[in-house]
């Protein structure tokens, strides 16, 4: 049977954005479990790096 993870995480103030911690998280769970599926989805709470969690959810990109 084949795991499924979500991974959700919210951003880690001054070390690691919502996605770096997301595939941090994934490349240990597929260290244990290589057949996994890892549903990411960058969280934030509306404070620092909200617009990278959403251009990131959206597959979208910055425009200045």
């Amino acid at each position: 049977m084949t795991k499924t993870f979500v991974l959700a995480p919210d951003s880690f103030k001054e070390s690691l954005t919502a996605l770096e911690a997301c595939l941090a998280m994934q490349r240990g769970i597929l260290q244990v479990y290589p057949e996994a599926i890892c549903v990411t989805v960058p969280m934030a709470d509306g404070g620092e790096g909200t617009v990278d969690a959403l251009i990131s959810s959206m597959q979208g990109k910055q425009v200045s």
